[in-house]
């Protein structure tokens, strides 16, 4: 009996099975749903947090003081929130929850980004040159913004063999534009322990 095409079946299904296992795998989700894979910061925690924190700030005696001072709902912009921890974090996205937060609360104006009054003002000044009379938006018409929020994302690690406890500290600060004061600081934090069986911190 020839024992190679017996030998080369074998190889040939250990082949197959190898790639079989190699192969990826893509399971949809839900987008509210929490899966935390790597123990770093993901899109549970940018979410959760900007709920939190606006909530909070909205629910400060700031709110009301302006309202009864002026009549008018404060115009509120953000500004930046500095990523200060040891891994990268798209904070782009975490300033677009917070963004969302504050503009569906219905309890602020919100104002553009500077990149995104830079493109209205160029399409302001294409209007003044080519929009009609009664279409035409002029320019130096913009709402000025009351308040500025900034803040800072920090991180603490503490690591032993293949443990790590990892702390994520979330700084936020409401500024008056009008004369530089805090009328609001919210902070918050989290902490995660993560544990594997193969680690490379």
């Amino acid at each position: 009996m020839n024992r190679f095409p017996l030998a080369a079946l074998a190889v040939t299904l250990c082949f197959s099975l190898a790639l079989s296992a190699c192969a990826t795998r893509v399971e949809r989700i839900e987008v509210d749903e929490t899966r935390d894979l790597s123990g770093e910061w993901n899109d549970t925690d940018s979410r959760l947090v900007s709920e939190e924190m606006v909530r909070d700030a909205l629910a400060r005696p700031w709110l009301d003081n302006f309202i009864n001072e002026t009549g008018n709902l404060p115009a509120v912009i953000v500004g930046q929130v500095r990523n200060l921890s040891h891994e990268h974090i798209n904070v782009a996205t975490f300033v677009g929850d917070i963004e969302r937060e504050l503009l569906n609360s219905g309890g602020v104006q919100f104002v553009a980004s500077k990149v995104e009054r830079d493109q209205i003002r160029e399409e302001r000044q294409d209007q003044e040159l080519n929009a009609s009379a009664e279409t035409v938006k002029r320019m130096g018409e913009e709402l000025g913004a009351d308040f500025m929020l900034q803040g800072a994302i920090n991180t603490i690690l503490d690591t032993e063999g293949k443990e790590q406890v990892r702390f994520y500290q979330v700084d936020l600060s409401l500024i008056s534009l009008a004369d530089n004061r805090k009328v609001w600081a919210g902070q918050k934090k989290i902490k995660k322990f993560v544990k594997k069986n193969s680690i490379r911190w």
